[in-house]
Parts: C-alpha cells; sequence; structure tokens
C-alpha cells in the first residue's frame, strides 16, 4: 500500500476514536474527508483547530470547544510531521 494511503487512515483512525459527539456509529465520514484536506493544506495547530472546529459545526451546527480542537489538530500533525521525517 502507498505510503500516502496509510497516513491518511492513520489520520481517519485517530479522528474517528475522538469521536467528538459521541456517536453510535460514528458516521463522521465527510467531516473525516474534509479534516484531512485541512491537514494536507496546514501546519499550524491553532489554524488547523479553528478549520475543524468549522467543519464540525458547519454539519452538526454544534461548536466543539477550540481547546478540543487544538488537541486532535495536534495529534494529526505530529503524524504529518512523523511522516515528513521519515521520507
Amino acid at each position: 500500500m502507498r505510503k500516502e494511503v496509510l497516513i491518511n487512515l492513520q489520520y481517519v483512525d485517530v479522528l474517528n476514536q475522538w469521536n467528538p459527539f459521541q456517536l453510535e456509529n460514528g458516521d463522521y465520514d465527510p467531516e473525516i474527508a474534509d479534516t484531512i484536506q485541512a491537514v494536507h493544506e496546514l501546519d499550524d495547530p491553532l489554524k488547523l483547530a479553528k478549520r475543524i472546529q468549522a467543519i464540525y459545526e458547519f454539519s452538526f451546527e454544534k461548536i466543539i470547544s477550540i481547546e478540543e480542537c487544538r488537541r486532535i489538530a495536534i495529534d494529526l500533525l505530529m503524524i504529518k510531521a512523523n511522516q515528513s521525517c521519515s521520507l
């Protein structure tokens, strides 16, 4: 499997485990896709956190705290950084 695909699957795992609204079946596929795109575009944790917050707010009409979004943004950016270091 290509390295990019494996990295994206790591992002998916982290985001599925996060489950910010405690949905029984997860069901965050569109939000996860948008968030992964944002991870590829952004390197700043706060900017990524704000984008994640906006993505989930748009879909669910509920706001996730910026602190919680920042924690997940940092986790995702750590995966991205580790991937970059191993190239």
